[in-house]
């Protein structure tokens, strides 16, 4: 008998979290470890059942969808993460992504694709929802100008590559350390080893680097 992917479902909204449970266990191949209505709780339970996939939303009390998935990045968890949002915003979703997202669903298409979006992402694919596909392409093409400018960048750790773009945003290690909340060692380990696997050397020079590419990134 195949194993079921076991699925956690994160969002702050009760009716909305059964309507996907509903939907879920419909299926012969998901079974749901549990629900949790906010970021915190979703992070406890993570870490506690150790879950095929969570389905997260972004936008909830305690800890952000967001927040959830830097925690679970720090720790190395196997969880993969499926985005459900309302934010169709190029910022938010690159975030996402850039965090280690799976899939991105709207909400306003949950009821056709998140099915699509988990079977994908079991078989260890991506999945974006038909609405979104223009900003999946465009980070497609970013990412594969930057590899051919600088084929060393796919050498980098997503943790990495989350840094080097906030340099780009000329953030300070203190800055980033915030915003990830790790701490300024972490992020002063990580610019070493980005500049190493990038070949670059010099005081200012991964800030020119990053500036150079910042419309790539």
């Amino acid at each position: 008998m195949t194993k079921k992917a076991t699925v956690l479902i994160v969002d702050d909204h009760p009716l909305f979290r059964q309507g996907l449970r509903q939907a879920i266990e419909a299926r012969a191949t998901f079974e749901v470890a549990g629900e949790a209505p906010d970021g915190e709780t979703g992070l406890q339970l993570a870490q506690q059942t150790l879950p095929d996939i969570a389905v997260v939303d972004i936008d909830m009390p305690r800890k952000t969808g967001l927040d959830m998935m830097r925690a679970l990045q720090r720790t190395g968890s196997p969880t993969r993460v499926v985005i459900l949002t309302m934010y169709n915003e190029e910022d938010m979703f690159e975030t996402a992504m850039d965090l280690g997202a799976k899939a991105y669903v709207l909400k306003d298409n949950a009821a056709d694709d998140i099915i699509a979006a988990l079977e994908r992402v079991a078989l260890g694919d991506t999945f974006v929802s038909q609405s979104l596909r223009d900003l999946s392409k465009r980070r497609r093409d970013r990412v594969k100008s930057i590899l051919s400018s600088s084929p060393r960048l796919d050498q980098l750790t997503p943790a990495e590559r989350r840094i080097l773009k906030m340099i780009a945003e000329d953030r300070s290690s203190k800055e980033i350390a915030d915003l990830l909340s790790i701490s300024v060692k972490t992020v002063d380990s990580h610019r070493l080893n980005i500049c190493d696997k990038l070949n670059i050397h010099g005081t200012h020079s991964l800030l020119k680097f990053a500036f150079a590419h910042k419309t790539q990134l």
